[in-house]
């Protein structure tokens, strides 16, 4: 994570992806923003403010409710040499459209022999807040088995601003999921990645970053879980257990190598992931982990997530589901007494 002396700025996590997006478009005229609500409205929660007043209709277009049409317009403008940021309001609604994105977004390049890219940035919003089934998930487990597509979910407001850049920037296609629970956050209440630059900056699409270290358990987690898992492992310092946390960042691909470094000292690996653990990032991670570096030199792998139910209406409920610093902190004193 980088970081400097600057005190952190007065932003949250939605200003600094739209302060990214706009240095991305001064720099870039091919680069167009185009969703629902993201030009008048500035975007449900205001990660397109100010972009409709700064580049006009043309380049950051209100849609109707059809994301299959505005997916597929991105298709048409990316062919045609245009950067196109398309906004899904909320990941839960990418099965309208999904049709475009894995036949379409993903496949292009590769049916084309490499001779057509698709620089098309698909940026939505997961993650629980307390709004139900159709409105909490996270699906990048989903977005990870579709072949094509790079993912990721940043995790604080100095990645939020340098990875949408490099979204913006990069010649496959992105798939860029905020988490709707740290979007309003302030960056002065973050421990981590709280400094934000105003010049343009990138933030690698493949880099791990190690958010705390420690030398008796990896715990591998992303997005609105990493603050959760950093206070737990504070905690379970009291229980004399050293927890380092690994911020993945990308979920495609997975950056192996700060894994790998890691568990060759911990031989332990906790994955914590607010998705739905069966058939996703979490088997992923623990098999993939199995696979190259050998079960042999583990002593412990485990894992803590949504167990497979749609996650309910009720606050108190989504909480019994959903990892949080409590229920974090007892997988990790679980894991401890396993080793």
């Amino acid at each position: 994570m980088t970081d400097t002396a600057v005190a952190p700025r007065n932003i949250n996590i939605s200003q600094a992806v739209a302060e990214g997006l706009r240095l991305a478009m001064e720099a870039d005229d091919r680069v167009l923003v185009i969703g629902e609500d993201v030009a008048t409205q500035g975007g449900v929660f205001g990660s397109t403010r100010g972009l409709l007043k700064a580049f006009g209709p043309e380049r950051v277009l209100d849609t109707p409710i059809s994301e299959m049409a505005f997916t597929g317009m991105a298709v048409g403008l990316a062919m045609e040499g245009y950067r196109p940021v398309i906004e899904i309001m909320f990941v839960d609604f990418i099965g309208v459209c999904l049709e475009q994105v894995y036949n379409a977004v993903a496949k292009i390049p590769y049916m084309s022999g490499g001779r057509i890219d698709m620089p098309v940035v698909i940026k939505t919003a997961g993650g629980g807040i307390g709004a139900a089934a159709q409105h909490s998930q996270t699906l990048w487990g989903l977005f990870g088995h579709l072949p094509g597509l790079r993912v990721v979910a940043p995790s604080n407001p100095y990645d939020s601003k340098g990875m949408i850049a490099a979204a913006v920037a990069s010649n496959d296609p992105v798939v860029f999921i905020e988490h709707k629970g740290l979007l309003l956050e302030r960056a002065q209440d973050f421990e981590f990645g709280a400094t934000v630059p105003r010049e343009a900056y990138d933030v690698p699409l493949d880099k791990a970053a190690v958010v705390r270290p420690g030398s008796d358990l990896t715990l591998v987690t992303l997005s609105g879980s990493v603050r959760h898992a950093v206070t737990a492992a504070d905690a379970a310092l009291l229980s004399g257990i050293d927890v380092e946390v690994i911020d993945l960042r990308s979920i495609v691909p997975i950056d192996w190598e700060t894994i790998g470094a890691s568990l060759a000292k911990t031989r332990s690996l906790l994955v914590v992931d607010e998705d739905y653990l069966g058939y996703g990032l979490s088997g992923e991670l623990i098999t993939g982990a199995i696979e190259r570096f050998g079960l042999g030199s583990l002593d412990y792998v485990g894992r803590h997530g949504n167990p497979g139910v749609p996650v309910p209406a009720a606050l108190s409920l989504e909480r019994e589901i959903v990892p949080g610093t409590e229920s974090i902190l007892n997988a990790i004193v679980r894991a401890g007494a396993a080793r």
